[in-house]
Protein backbone atom coordinates (compact mmCIF):
# COMPACT_ATOMS: atom_id res chain seq x y z
CA UNK A 1 0.00 0.00 0.00
CA UNK A 2 1.52 3.34 -0.94
CA UNK A 3 0.63 4.99 2.25
CA UNK A 4 1.03 5.29 5.58
CA UNK A 5 -0.72 6.18 8.38
CA UNK A 6 1.41 7.52 11.68
CA UNK A 7 -0.46 8.12 15.29
CA UNK A 8 1.46 10.12 17.61
CA UNK A 9 -0.76 10.25 20.88
CA UNK A 10 0.80 13.25 22.55
CA UNK A 11 -0.81 16.95 23.62
CA UNK A 12 -2.43 17.71 20.51
CA UNK A 13 -3.07 13.77 19.49
CA UNK A 14 -2.02 14.24 15.53
CA UNK A 15 -2.70 11.63 12.75
CA UNK A 16 -0.39 11.82 9.84
CA UNK A 17 -1.13 10.15 6.49
CA UNK A 18 1.88 9.87 4.19
CA UNK A 19 0.51 8.92 0.28
CA UNK A 20 2.67 8.71 -2.60
CA UNK A 21 2.71 7.17 -5.73
CA UNK A 22 3.60 3.04 -6.39
CA UNK A 23 6.94 2.73 -8.22
CA UNK A 24 7.85 -0.87 -9.05
CA UNK A 25 10.98 -0.27 -11.19
CA UNK A 26 13.85 0.05 -7.92
CA UNK A 27 17.36 2.04 -8.91
CA UNK A 28 18.97 -1.44 -8.98
CA UNK A 29 15.91 -3.18 -11.44
CA UNK A 30 16.46 0.24 -13.35
CA UNK A 31 20.15 -0.68 -13.84
CA UNK A 32 19.52 -4.45 -14.95
CA UNK A 33 16.96 -3.69 -17.25
CA UNK A 34 19.28 -1.39 -19.02
CA UNK A 35 22.17 -3.72 -19.01
CA UNK A 36 19.79 -5.95 -20.48
CA UNK A 37 18.93 -4.38 -22.88
CA UNK A 38 21.96 -3.34 -23.35
CA UNK A 39 22.82 -6.82 -24.10
CA UNK A 40 20.18 -8.09 -26.33
CA UNK A 41 20.67 -5.26 -28.36
CA UNK A 42 24.57 -5.79 -29.48
CA UNK A 43 24.20 -9.44 -29.64
CA UNK A 44 23.65 -9.22 -33.11
CA UNK A 45 26.39 -6.21 -33.86
CA UNK A 46 28.57 -8.97 -33.33
CA UNK A 47 27.98 -10.89 -36.32
CA UNK A 48 28.45 -7.57 -38.45
CA UNK A 49 31.50 -6.13 -36.50
CA UNK A 50 34.00 -4.17 -38.56
CA UNK A 51 32.00 -3.91 -41.68
CA UNK A 52 29.81 -1.33 -42.95
CA UNK A 53 26.60 -2.07 -41.43
CA UNK A 54 27.73 -2.16 -38.33
CA UNK A 55 27.97 1.72 -38.53
CA UNK A 56 24.68 1.93 -40.15
CA UNK A 57 23.22 -0.13 -37.58
CA UNK A 58 25.05 1.49 -34.13
CA UNK A 59 23.33 4.59 -34.10
CA UNK A 60 19.84 3.60 -34.21
CA UNK A 61 20.49 0.71 -31.30
CA UNK A 62 22.29 3.23 -29.55
CA UNK A 63 19.06 6.08 -29.89
CA UNK A 64 17.10 3.02 -28.64
CA UNK A 65 19.20 2.83 -25.65
CA UNK A 66 19.16 6.21 -25.13
CA UNK A 67 15.56 6.33 -25.40
CA UNK A 68 14.94 3.83 -23.38
CA UNK A 69 17.28 5.72 -20.51
CA UNK A 70 15.52 9.05 -20.64
CA UNK A 71 11.89 7.35 -21.06
CA UNK A 72 12.86 5.47 -17.82
CA UNK A 73 14.34 8.60 -15.71
CA UNK A 74 11.50 11.00 -16.74
CA UNK A 75 9.16 8.05 -15.13
CA UNK A 76 10.78 7.82 -12.34
CA UNK A 77 11.40 11.92 -11.81
CA UNK A 78 7.61 12.24 -12.60
CA UNK A 79 6.46 9.95 -10.05
CA UNK A 80 7.97 11.80 -7.30
CA UNK A 81 5.35 13.03 -5.88
CA UNK A 82 4.54 13.15 -1.74
CA UNK A 83 1.06 14.21 0.19
CA UNK A 84 1.31 14.52 3.22
CA UNK A 85 -2.03 15.01 5.97
CA UNK A 86 -1.87 15.82 9.30
CA UNK A 87 -5.21 15.67 11.25
CA UNK A 88 -5.08 17.63 14.42
CA UNK A 89 -7.84 18.41 16.79
CA UNK A 90 -8.46 22.13 15.86
CA UNK A 91 -6.87 21.88 11.69
CA UNK A 92 -6.33 19.95 9.34
CA UNK A 93 -3.06 20.55 6.85
CA UNK A 94 -2.15 18.88 3.72
CA UNK A 95 1.15 19.55 1.92
CA UNK A 96 1.68 17.79 -1.34
CA UNK A 97 5.19 18.49 -2.93
CA UNK A 98 5.62 18.23 -6.55
CA UNK A 99 7.80 16.64 -8.79
CA UNK A 100 9.49 19.86 -9.32
CA UNK A 101 9.87 20.28 -5.61
CA UNK A 102 7.39 22.64 -5.23
CA UNK A 103 5.22 22.44 -2.10
CA UNK A 104 1.87 23.56 -2.00
CA UNK A 105 -0.16 24.10 1.24
CA UNK A 106 -4.05 23.71 2.42
CA UNK A 107 -5.44 24.08 5.58
CA UNK A 108 -8.71 23.96 7.17
CA UNK A 109 -10.77 23.35 10.39
CA UNK A 110 -11.97 19.49 10.88
CA UNK A 111 -15.38 20.60 12.04
CA UNK A 112 -15.97 22.53 8.63
CA UNK A 113 -14.12 19.64 6.05
CA UNK A 114 -15.85 17.61 3.67
CA UNK A 115 -14.49 14.10 2.46
CA UNK A 116 -15.85 12.99 -0.43
CA UNK A 117 -15.75 10.32 -3.16
CA UNK A 118 -17.04 10.12 -6.40
CA UNK A 119 -17.29 7.16 -8.13
CA UNK A 120 -17.57 7.80 -12.15
CA UNK A 121 -17.94 11.86 -11.84
CA UNK A 122 -13.72 12.38 -10.98
CA UNK A 123 -10.99 12.49 -13.42
CA UNK A 124 -9.98 8.96 -11.97
CA UNK A 125 -12.64 6.46 -10.82
CA UNK A 126 -13.30 7.26 -6.61
CA UNK A 127 -12.15 10.41 -7.18
CA UNK A 128 -11.30 11.96 -3.46
CA UNK A 129 -11.53 15.33 -2.57
CA UNK A 130 -10.94 17.10 0.92
CA UNK A 131 -12.92 20.53 1.06
CA UNK A 132 -13.34 23.08 3.30
CA UNK A 133 -12.24 26.86 3.92
CA UNK A 134 -13.21 27.78 0.20
CA UNK A 135 -11.50 24.97 -1.95
CA UNK A 136 -11.74 21.84 -2.45
CA UNK A 137 -8.41 19.61 -2.57
CA UNK A 138 -7.74 16.23 -4.53
CA UNK A 139 -5.87 13.25 -2.22
CA UNK A 140 -4.35 10.14 -3.95
CA UNK A 141 -5.09 10.57 -7.71
CA UNK A 142 -2.21 8.60 -7.92
CA UNK A 143 -2.88 5.83 -6.45
CA UNK A 144 -5.08 2.69 -7.58
CA UNK A 145 -8.66 2.14 -7.76
CA UNK A 146 -9.33 -0.17 -4.37
CA UNK A 147 -6.69 1.54 -2.76
CA UNK A 148 -8.50 4.78 -2.92
CA UNK A 149 -11.50 3.49 -1.61
CA UNK A 150 -9.71 1.82 1.14
CA UNK A 151 -8.20 5.12 1.92
CA UNK A 152 -11.51 6.99 1.94
CA UNK A 153 -12.56 4.67 4.28
CA UNK A 154 -9.91 5.12 6.50
CA UNK A 155 -9.65 8.89 6.38
CA UNK A 156 -13.70 9.10 6.73
CA UNK A 157 -13.33 6.96 9.85
CA UNK A 158 -10.46 9.36 11.44
CA UNK A 159 -12.13 12.40 10.92
CA UNK A 160 -15.74 11.16 12.20
CA UNK A 161 -13.45 10.11 15.64
CA UNK A 162 -11.63 13.34 14.91
CA UNK A 163 -14.97 15.32 15.46
CA UNK A 164 -16.60 13.00 17.54
CA UNK A 165 -14.06 13.43 20.76
CA UNK A 166 -14.70 16.29 22.68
Amino acid sequence: MPYTINKEMGARKVVTIELWPYNSLKPKGFAFFLGATFTLITIPLFNVLGTKVFWGLFPFLFLTLMGIWFALRKSLRDRQILEQLTLYKDELILIRQDPTGEQKEWVCSPYWSKLRIYDKEGPVANYITLSGNGREVELGSFLGEDERKELFQELNRLLKKLNSNP
